[in-house]
């Protein structure tokens, strides 16, 4: 089993880092720059950044934010919200960060993951999906999950992998913010339908649950907000639960009996 990752989301509203329930409901879980600190101190593996607002207003991603955060952490760093043109794709690289996520834009232009993996490699595009069950399947919602499209995700999220896209960024719009666990059946489903890595997003609540996402959703990395902003849960000690189960991590200092 390759080595998991954990990864704090930063979902950023006004220049402030937020926190809801099923994409509504926000609250204020702290400053951006300041979190980012911790959690590379603390032994994230990687840190995602969205501006979940940035397309709906129909604005681009704060890049001042993206460089101020990027110039304190030595961490693998994702920004994604309103980023729309390969352009765009090359100012938020510049910024500091290494990859880009891209939800929104891809749906409306497919071809822009192809062309942002040519520029850039396909290491350094992550395809977003916001998934919600409707009618039966899960379908692709854009517009910070507030449009839904009529598109079959899982259909879509094959697509992406064809395209060009080197990683899924799965979030389950059923399970963001409920502290419910992680949509095992979507995560198992997707992982089904794609080789490249798949992040799964939306639920993890307890510690059980991120082990869960591994070793019964075949996640490769495990994404949460809430409970590490608020320190419900520590990374390290969240690392240390999961190397017992046998998930191989990676400690930022070596463990000792």
């Amino acid at each position: 089993m390759l080595t998991k990752r954990i990864i704090p989301c930063l979902d950023i509203k006004d220049g402030r880092t937020v926190k809801g329930v099923n994409f509504i409901g926000l609250r204020d879980a702290g400053d951006p720059v300041e979190l980012a600190r911790r959690y590379t101190t603390e032994g994230a593996d990687e840190l995602v950044f969205l501006d979940i607002t940035a397309t709906k207003e129909k604005r681009r991603t704060l890049v001042k934010l993206v460089e101020d955060i990027a110039r304190e952490i030595s961490i693998p760093f994702t920004v994604g919200g309103g980023i729309r043109s390969v352009d765009e794709i090359e100012e938020i690289l510049k910024a500091g960060a290494d990859k880009v996520s891209l939800n929104s834009a891809i749906v409306r232009d497919p071809d822009l993951i192809t062309r942002a993996s040519v520029a850039f490699g396909s290491q350094a595009v992550v395809a977003a999906v916001d998934a919600k069950k409707t009618n039966g399947h899960w379908e692709v919602f854009v517009k910070g999950g507030s449009e839904p499209t009529g598109i079959n995700a899982l259909e879509w999220i094959k697509k992406t992998e064809e395209l060009g896209a080197g990683e899924i960024l799965l979030t389950s719009m059923d399970r963001d913010g409920t502290k419910a666990g992680f949509d095992l059946d979507l995560l198992n489903e997707v992982n089904n339908h794609v080789t490249i890595p798949v992040i799964a997003s939306g639920g993890a609540g307890t510690m059980e649950h991120c082990r869960d996402a591994v070793l019964l959703g075949k996640a490769d990395a495990v994404l949460a907000a809430s409970i590490f902003h608020f320190r419900e849960i520590e990374i390290e000690t969240l690392k240390k639960s999961m190397a017992e189960a046998g998930i191989p991590v990676r400690f930022i200092r070596e463990q000792t009996d």
